[in-house]
């Protein structure tokens, strides 16, 4: 018996390979952008500013490491290491969670909530300008729908879990 022969792949026609290749392009060049503002800036990496502004986010500026990694797309380890050195600079502590010592707290301090503060501005700004600024209105709705629609295909379970959690007010929005 002969097998079948397998199916050919759905290649791109051009306007898809544009669009791809478009597409490729941010996911490379605009993570670059954003780190290296935050570098010159700041002095702390995009992945730090993210991990800081979970926490500035969530309720009592304190979430589970488990959380914060999903928030975050980093795996444990990563974020262990990072952890580490917001520590070292004063900005996180961790501690046991005192409902479920199986978990580990990560908690803003007064000084990394200083930090989100004084460096949201910047950050929020490099994110109008390379993203929001060169868009309409409409387009930013698209951008939406379609970064939704994307995560989906990609993740289907976790795509919502970019919302950060538990929205807090009255503070710097950390973007």
């Amino acid at each position: 018996m002969d097998a079948p022969p397998p199916p050919q792949p759905r290649w791109l026609d051009a306007a898809e390979q544009e669009t791809w290749l478009a597409l490729v392009g941010v996911l490379i060049r605009l993570p670059a952008a954003l780190d290296a503002q935050l570098q010159r800036d700041a002095g702390i990496s995009h992945f730090e500013y993210q991990v800081l502004a979970g926490l500035s986010m969530a309720d009592e500026h304190t979430l589970r490491m488990s959380d914060l990694a999903a928030f975050t797309e980093g795996s444990l380890p990563r974020l262990s290491q990072v952890a580490s050195r917001l520590e070292k600079r004063g900005w996180v502590r961790r501690m046991p969670d005192p409902v479920d010592g199986r978990y580990t707290l990560a908690i803003l301090t007064e000084d990394g909530w200083a930090k989100v503060v004084a460096t949201a501005p910047g950050h929020v700004d490099a994110v109008r300008r390379l993203v929001f600024d060169p868009l309409n209105g409409a387009q930013q709705r698209q951008l939406r729908e379609i970064g939704r629609r994307v995560l989906a295909a990609v993740d289907p379970a976790g795509a919502g879990r970019f919302v950060p959690p538990r929205r807090r007010s009255g503070g710097p929005d950390p973007t």
